[in-house]
């Protein structure tokens, strides 16, 4: 299983911005996004891809769904611990 990278430039709408990943749990992840002007966090849940084998990064369409885009660390952070917990209490 292909893992996401630990830091790469963006391509397409986001071309130029520097990811870099902050956290990983089993259940999501937290992206710190540089975009020159302004620095942001997007939260995901964890999402294995099947056909190609990984793990994907959520799209545009994700927003919203199963993924997050926050102005503080601490809300991200947050987030992603009620990932958690809901993903737990699912599987409980």
């Amino acid at each position: 299983m292909r893992e996401l990278k630990k830091s790469f430039i963006g391509k397409g709408q986001v071309r130029g911005f520097e990811f870099t990943q902050v956290k990983k749990t089993e259940y999501g992840y937290i992206y710190k996004i540089d975009t020159k002007n302004t620095v942001c966090y997007e939260v995901f849940q964890r999402k294995v891809n099947n056909r190609y084998n990984c793990i994907s990064y959520p799209s545009n369409k994700a927003f919203g769904v199963w993924a997050w885009t926050y102005n503080s660390l601490d809300k991200a952070l947050s987030k992603l611990e009620g990932i958690k917990i809901r993903k737990e209490s699912n599987n409980g």
